[in-house]
């Protein structure tokens, strides 16, 4: 999940000022961390101390009210509503990397994915964002290629992947929509040379840009062998010790293995 991080605290500036080429700088002052990466430090500190997942949400967005969280989650979490309300936006994709780490086939994978996504984002493609993130990082750690995540996604999701990054990046506008920014965010990663490669595609694409990052930087984290010190460390000093502290035990009760 720290591809995850990563990629939306670099999208996080650019979610409001959106910009259609790849070279932008990383980090600047205007750089910080959003409801992504809280909301997946939440589903982080779920799969370590187990419990009620939506008392974590309500706990973290308690503890960071202004993260930009979407308004019919916030009123949710507020009112600690316990029945879903039927989403099929991207907050139940942006927040799941974590479950690819703390299993170890790919069915208990997409099976903890969809109960991540269904405490919210009950909408059939709400779930199926969240076993589509889930699938791809869990075969990218796995060992899989580009394209065993292709088919992954052919077989169990059905994505069209077929445009290239070029090819949607005109027409691209901001879309929190699973279905409309999902499987975007996979082309970007697919397409990418490195980590900050599959960010800076995401990013390039000018939409929903700290959730499209953080989904893109999520798969590429295991394909490419981890998160280098240059992107992570300028990231984790963005975030406040709790935070950190959560990432890091989740890190110790799930030792990252990548090539399975």
């Amino acid at each position: 999940m720290i591809g995850a991080i990563v990629g939306d605290v670099i999208g996080s500036y650019f979610e409001h000022y959106p910009t259609k080429t790849t070279d932008f700088e990383l980090f600047s002052e205007n750089s910080f961390f959003t409801d992504d990466t809280v909301l997946t430090v939440a589903v982080a500190d779920w799969l370590i101390n187990g419990g009620d997942l939506r008392n974590f949400f309500y706990r973290y967005v308690d503890r960071y009210p202004g993260a930009g969280y979407g308004g019919t989650f916030l009123n949710w979490a507020r009112c600690r509503d316990s029945d879903p309300y039927g989403s099929w936006g991207n907050g139940s994709a942006m927040r799941v990397s974590p479950t690819a780490y703390a299993r170890e086939t790919l069915q208990e994978v997409l099976a903890l994915a969809e109960q991540t996504a269904a405490v919210t984002h009950n909408h059939p493609s709400g779930i199926l964002g969240a076993i589509a993130v889930a699938g791809c990082v869990f075969v990218a750690r796995t060992g899989g290629t580009k394209d065993d995540i292709r088919q992954f996604i052919n077989s169990e999701v059905g994505y069209d992947l077929s445009r290239s990054i070029d090819e949607i990046r005109p027409y691209y506008s901001f879309d929190v929509s699973c279905d409309g920014s999902v499987p975007q965010s996979i082309v970007a990663f697919l397409e990418s040379s490195s980590v900050e490669d599959a960010i800076r595609l995401a990013v390039s694409l000018g939409g929903d840009s700290d959730t499209m990052a953080c989904i893109a930087g999520a798969i590429a984290e295991p394909f490419y062998g981890g998160v280098s010190s240059s992107l992570w460390l300028p990231a984790r000093k963005r975030l406040d010790d709790a935070l950190v502290a959560t990432v890091d035990s989740f890190i110790a009760a799930y030792p990252i293995r990548f090539g399975g």
